[in-house]
């Protein structure tokens, strides 16, 4: 009994130790709100306001560049507390947490904040630090009404922002309701920390303005930009009161934080996107479904980089609009042109929202995009012709069989040059419908023109595919081709002749056998000049069906009059072939423009001379003139031209008649001993006989 009626005593005496604490708690409350009242009179408050307003007139409330000092005038600021001490413990719980009933939790500024901003209340004050006179005549106004040091703002009614550093660009401050993401640094007036977000090693995110914080750093972090940094002094009613935080916030403690704001974002943002650079061509844009390469850069809101396709030395490549991306990349690559740049800032909830990713991208991350679309294309897509020149005479198409001669550049969809027969100084030279080029270029050489030019934009899937060729031909590459058709010809094409020019009464034409002159200008089809018997003083001589010209070019002479001009197409076969000739490319398609000036009878294949008549009966002895048993060079020339001048026979024709004589001559001498014996002279028909009977 006794020990149960100690206990009962113990107990009530311990209950109103409790309850005699509480009330020494609200009586030294009172004290305080009193002192403060008298300290805040309104007529003391009216003669700062008034003083305050007399210094903004006189030198105008500014802000620097890079620093400035920021003092809200009232406690209701941003509709942020009464001014009375509050204290809060795990965020979230509104009220003061009471001592005794568990242990306090830490600071509310370590718990999620976030979002757009607005700006500091107007009712703030900043004052420039570049301004040592306004700065001077401020700290007097204030020691003349009684208000304490800057260093020591003990009954300080709001934050102190020092903005000591704000970037240049700005574009969106933290207002209330906004997502965001920081890191700071806090301590207490003496410099001894007391939390960190660095020692932690990783930024505070979530929601600004909405009470989650302690009331002090919600009004210090709203007008922030992303980089900005600011130093906040947060009075004791503004951060945890008279109660603190057991064992690491004192009661009545004056907090000091270092903030620097790294992303903002809201619920209701959308993707942002800029277009840095956009080609002046652009006759498709990506839609989904199409896939894509491209290059970027990624960063953070505030420039931290994350990844980078240019370090890797790749593209990225991807289907658009199928899930293989974020949502807002997927978003952000539709309506590009292929070489365009855009920026795109993509909130978390279109990246990788609350979980971020891997060690790189935080939790909650706003990213940044810096896009250059190399190239696109859809699995769908065939070959795209882009007919850039046509010749107005085309009177002929290329076909399947056809052998196409055309000079290109190769080049990507973002202008990276390949490849190119211009740097070989030298066409490409193919079949075309055969499979002797990839099937897209196969396609895309049907049906040009000689002297076409033509873009032919290919695919991958018709071209080298997933896997490119070479090391400039990246995989699943779109290629462009710039065509020049030079000439193309098929090995049964004949020799096209057009006659521009037949004078009038023309019944003798050339044949083969003739000793024809002619002038002619020789060209390649793309206009490229090659020869000309005008660089020349005389015209060109020639015996037709004498082999001495390509054969194409016989053929072109024949059945021509003197005074008659023409125009030749001659394919290589009729031509020079696929070797070509000094100066003349392999396999080209030969033009030529040629006048037959003149022509002359030709005798028959293999004769030298022939007779009009029967020969002379006795054409030995008429040959040897002095009568000696022998005819030397001389004798025999003299005869021949005596017939040929009394119209009796005719030389073969030639530029030379002295030469072909001569070769008469050695013909007969068989034994090359400088004359002719009767047994050595005989005419070309007998010789041909007595041919046939040994035959025979």
């Amino acid at each position: 009994m006794r020990g149960g009626k100690k206990k009962k005593e113990e107990s009530e005496k311990r209950g109103k130790g409790k309850r005699g604490r509480e009330r020494e708690i609200k009586k030294e409350g009172k004290k305080r709100k009193k002192k403060r009242g008298e300290k805040n009179s309104p007529s003391r408050r009216e003669s700062f306001s008034a003083a305050v307003s007399a210094l903004g007139a006189a030198g105008g409330a500014r802000r620097g560049p890079d620093t400035s000092t920021e003092i809200p005038r009232g406690p209701g600021w941003a509709g942020g507390g009464e001014g009375k001490a509050k204290a809060r413990g795990v965020p979230g719980r509104k009220g003061a947490s009471r001592a005794g009933k568990g242990r306090p939790a830490a600071p509310a500024l370590l718990l999620p904040p976030a979002g757009p901003f607005r700006r500091l209340s107007p009712s703030a004050m900043a004052v420039a630090p570049g301004s040592r006179c306004l700065l001077l005549l401020f700290l007097l106004l204030l020691g003349i009404l009684g208000v304490p040091a800057l260093g020591d703002p003990g009954p300080l009614e709001d934050v102190v922002i020092d903005r000591y550093y704000i970037p240049k660009i700005c574009l969106r401050e933290a207002q209330m309701g906004d997502f965001i993401r920081y890191h700071y640094n806090g301590t207490f007036k003496d410099g001894k920390k007391f939390d960190s977000s660095y020692d932690r090693g990783a930024t505070v995110a979530g929601v600004v303005g909405v009470g989650r914080l302690i009331t002090g750093m919600d009004r210090g972090l709203q007008g922030m930009c992303v980089n900005e940094r600011r130093h906040l002094i947060v009075p004791p009613h503004l951060g945890y009161g008279s109660i603190g935080v057991a064992g690491l916030i004192p009661p009545d403690a004056t907090l000091y934080f270092d903030v620097v704001m790294l992303d903002i974002w809201n619920k209701n943002d959308k993707l942002q996107i800029t277009t840095l650079s956009k080609p002046e061509r652009c006759n498709r844009t990506v839609e989904n479904s199409d896939f894509v390469r491209y290059h970027y850069n990624g960063t953070l809101l505030d420039g931290t980089p994350f990844d980078s396709s240019y370090s890797k030395g790749s593209t990225y490549d991807t289907y658009v609009g199928t899930g293989w991306l974020i949502k807002g990349m997927d978003q952000g690559l539709l309506g590009m042109c292929a070489g365009e740049k855009r920026s795109i800032i993509i909130p978390p909830f279109l990246a990788y929202g609350e979980k971020g990713y891997g060690t790189v991208i935080p939790p909650q991350a706003s990213l940044v995009f810096s896009v250059l679309l190399v190239d696109f294309h859809n699995p769908k897509d065939g070959v795209f012709l882009e007919h850039l020149e046509v010749p107005e005479s085309c009177k002929r198409r290329a076909v399947t069989g056809d052998f196409v001669r055309y000079h290109y550049n190769g080049t990507l969809m973002d202008g990276t040059l390949f490849d190119s027969s211009y740097s070989r100084n030298q066409t490409y030279n193919t079949y075309i419908g055969k499979g002797y080029i990839i099937p897209g270029m196969d396609q895309g050489l049907q049906g040009v023109c000689m002297g076409e030019q033509r873009r032919v934009v290919i695919p991958p899937h018709l071209a080298y595919g997933e896997n490119g060729a070479g090391d400039k031909i990246p995989g699943s590459a779109v290629l462009i081709f710039d065509v020049h058709v030079i000439d193309f010809h098929n090995p049964a094409d004949p020799v096209e002749i057009e006659t521009t020019f037949r004078p009038e009464g023309c019944n003798v034409t050339t044949r083969n056998r003739d000793f024809v002159r002619y002038h002619y200008n020789c060209s390649l089809l793309d206009g490229t000049r090659l020869f000309s018997s005008h660089d020349y003083e005389k015209p060109q001589e020639v015996t037709l069906g004498a082999n001495k010209v390509i054969e194409g070019l016989n053929s072109g002479l024949l059945d021509m009059c003197a005074g008659e001009r023409r125009v030749l197409i001659v394919p290589p076969h009729l031509g020079h072939g696929e070797s070509g000739a000094r100066g003349v490319p392999g396999s080209a398609v030969l033009r030529f423009e040629v006048e037959l000036i003149s022509m002359e009878e030709g005798v028959p294949e293999g004769y030298l001379f022939i007779w009009h008549g029967e020969p002379p009966a006795s054409l030995y002895e008429q040959m040897d003139l002095n009568k000696d048993g022998g005819i030397p060079a001389d004798e025999f020339s003299t005869f021949i031209k005596t017939q040929v001048a009394e119209g009796k026979g005719r030389l073969m024709p030639s530029s030379d008649p002295e030469k072909v004589i001569a070769d008469m001559f050695r013909n007969q001498d068989r034994n090359q001993d400088g004359k002719i014996t009767p047994d050595e002279l005989k005419l070309k028909s007998d010789e041909d006989q007595e041919k046939i009977h040994e035959e025979l």
